[in-house]
């Protein structure tokens, strides 16, 4: 196996592919060997897709030869989180309610990054529904973790950050409605971009609560982030080159988001912090109260939301689901419309606050999460702490959906540990460059 293939960026393979020294289709059978022969593949993959991607990657290769390359990612083979609907093959989020659903059509941020020469790899194993920060999915597969075997991947989007952590895809598309793209990837020493609600399209996404679904990738750079989520939108890759640490304005979050941390996240985001401050970022330490508000609305409308969307095909066959996820979704039924509606009136309010409070600043820094990912065999075990370590995992996650922010998260040198900022709504384009900034930082 080629480690220089394996270990590398997205945009690194695609600025190989432009300069002739990669050949598509040898790098998309580079991976599919590598997830043949891997042990761990069908933890990862809920099923791949080898016709379809050399399809695409002899297409790319054409391209190439003939100096046609439709972007700097054609002929880059990626994985996607098995809630995108993909034409002729089965897409069922996780979940024994959708065993054999089969879509006639891609969704369309797959149509776009086929369109741009993205190669489908296959389907990524995530937690049932998208409904569970933890990964732990008993109904088809639960992906390991790459810093411990005894610990959970982080979720919804596990199989997608394993697909890149364990080297059998440069970057792997997942979905963000709670934390699903930030926990996996942090808990996997990823970076995870997750994209403001309503940027890219929805349509052909499983949904779970689509008043806060969005759509990111999980991938080794800041660079693949921001090339892979602009060809999702359809939208010019910005340029990050020249994102400076020292014109930084940095808020450390003191509301919610350093309580109870557990040791090595703490250390994690204080060592980054402190090495974001050397480097000439300006750092504020401050409370946002409104914050606290928000987080008490949160039960409410995820669940509301999600049971909404749900509730009547669960009740139709309960017996088929993880029982931890079910019990889940039921939080919600007892959900009224009018108190529903209350609630998002409120929050819409209590963004609003949110903006005047952080407005001054380039990005917001909170841990990506709170702890590190539990021991799967316990979480099994004992439901007290499966609900526990479940609500700790996406708590600071959640403040990037409530506040309706762009964010990503960032590896600190810890395992298992990452830094996330948060941009304000719409400003996508400016959280990616405060991030390179960072990682330039961090990474060093």
């Amino acid at each position: 196996m080629d480690k220089t293939l394996t270990g590398a960026t997205a945009c690194d393979l695609g600025r190989g592919i432009g300069a002739g020294e990669i050949d598509p289709e040898a790098l998309t059978e580079h991976f599919l060997s590598a997830i043949s022969a891997h042990p761990e593949a069908g933890r990862i993959y809920a099923r791949t897709t080898p016709d379809r991607a050399r399809a695409e990657a002899a297409a790319a290769a054409r391209r190439a030869r003939d100096g046609l390359r439709r972007g700097p990612l054609d002929g880059v083979p990626i994985s996607w989180k098995d809630l995108f609907d993909t034409a002729g093959t089965a897409t069922e989020a996780g979940s024994a309610l959708l065993a054999g659903r089969t879509p006639s059509r891609d969704a369309r941020v797959l149509e776009r990054a086929t369109r741009a020469g993205l190669v489908c790899l296959g389907k990524t194993h995530m937690s049932e529904l998208a409904f569970s920060g933890i990964g732990i999915n008993p109904v088809t597969a639960t992906s390991p973790n790459v810093n411990d075997p005894d610990r959970v991947p982080g979720g919804s989007s596990s199989g997608a950050a394993a697909s890149v952590a364990f080297g059998l895809a440069p970057a792997g598309i997942g979905s963000d409605t709670g934390g699903s793209v930030r926990v996996p990837a942090a808990w996997n020493d990823l970076v995870g971009f997750k994209t403001t609600h309503g940027w890219l399209p929805l349509d052909g996404v499983v949904p779970l609560a689509a008043g806060f679904d969005t759509v990111g990738p999980l991938c080794r750079s800041v660079e693949d982030a921001a090339a892979l989520a602009f060809t999702m939108a359809g939208a010019p890759i910005p340029d990050l080159a020249g994102s400076r640490p020292d014109r930084l304005r940095l808020l450390v979050l003191e509301t919610v988001a350093l309580d109870d941390l557990r040791p090595e996240p703490q250390e994690g985001f204080e060592r980054a912090v402190s090495r974001l401050a050397e480097a000439g970022a300006g750092i504020t330490r401050a409370p946002v109260p409104c914050l606290a508000d928000a987080m008490g609305l949160s039960a409410t409308l995820f669940a509301g939301e999600a049971w909404a969307e749900w509730g009547e095909t669960i009740e139709a066959n309960p017996d088929v689901m993880f029982d931890q996820v079910r019990e889940r979704f039921r939080t919600g039924r007892d959900v009224s419309a009018a108190r529903w509606l209350r609630d998002r009136a409120r929050m819409r309010a209590l963004r609003g606050a949110w903006t005047a409070a952080v407005g001054a600043y380039d990005a917001v820094l909170v841990p990506s999460s709170p702890i590190l990912p539990p021991l799967t065999e316990r979480m099994m075990q004992d439901q007290e702490y499966y609900v526990r370590e479940n609500l700790l995992a996406l708590r600071n996650t959640r403040i990037g959906n409530l506040m309706d922010s762009c964010g990503v998260t960032l590896p600190t040198g810890v395992p298992s540990c990452g830094i996330t900022a948060l941009g304000l709504a719409g400003q996508d384009r400016a959280i990616l460059r405060v991030a390179a900034a960072m990682e330039a930082v961090l990474a060093a």
